[in-house]
């Protein structure tokens, strides 16, 4: 699979390298000569020029890419590449950083956005994770925020403890993806039973429905 990813700063080198070690075909993007360190990712393709220009997505072949990576520490950099990419050369997934929260709301569809990874709101989530019990964590939107990835750790006395998945009511647009438990990824099945301390990881649709999980993860009655 050939990637591009825009942006040759210390993220966007540890994500091409990360691709290549997994066998992909990477070109790294970068517009700052002083940033063109091509011994830090030797195995990649790069270009020095500015990914906001047509012209030179045109000459990197864009369009023969599978996945573009807008890596930049510019919220407005990554925003124009993700669009261009998806509008005038059709790339099929575009995944793009996000440096700054409040600008979160903008890395969507309409700018062309498939997935937006914010760095400050992953490092909250995980933040919350190690340190709530019993309350839904958001940890990641996927889907143009059509869909998120939720978890809870279920507290030794939730009533859910010791039930089968398969007896849950879970509500409509939810499925519960793994379990974690000592160290062990688990794989739900209707015939595995809950445990205390469990994380429990689901993919969501709406706040509603995130809410409804988390009710019935807690013995509440889901609304």
């Amino acid at each position: 699979m050939r990637v591009a990813v825009i942006g040759a700063g210390n993220v966007g080198r540890s994500i091409a390298n990360e691709l290549l070690d997994h066998g992909h075909s990477v070109l790294l993007i970068e517009r700052e000569p002083r940033a063109m360190k091509v011994r830090s990712a030797p195995r990649a393709e790069w270009l020095e020029a500015d990914a906001c220009e047509v012209s030179s997505l045109t000459q990197a072949r864009l369009e023969e890419c599978a996945v573009v990576v807008a890596a930049t520490g510019d919220d407005k950099a990554n925003l124009v590449v993700s669009l261009l990419a998806k509008t005038e050369f059709g790339v099929p997934r575009v995944v793009a950083r996000v440096n700054h929260p409040k600008n979160e709301w903008l890395f969507n569809e309409a700018w062309g956005v498939d997935v937006a990874v914010s760095s400050p709101r992953m490092l909250t989530a995980l933040v919350e994770e190690a340190v709530s019990v019993g309350d839904l964590v958001r940890l990641m939107r996927f889907m143009q925020g059509q869909a998120s990835l939720v978890e809870v750790t279920l507290p030794t006395d939730a009533p859910v403890v010791g039930k089968a998945v398969g007896d849950l009511p879970l509500p409509e647009d939810c499925a519960l993806v793994a379990i974690l438990r000592s160290g062990r990824v688990i794989l739900p099945t209707p015939q595995t039973p809950l445990a205390g301390g469990d994380e429990v990881l689901a993919v969501t649709t709406t706040p509603e429905v995130e809410g409804k999980l988390a009710a019935l993860l807690n013995g509440e009655q889901p609304a």
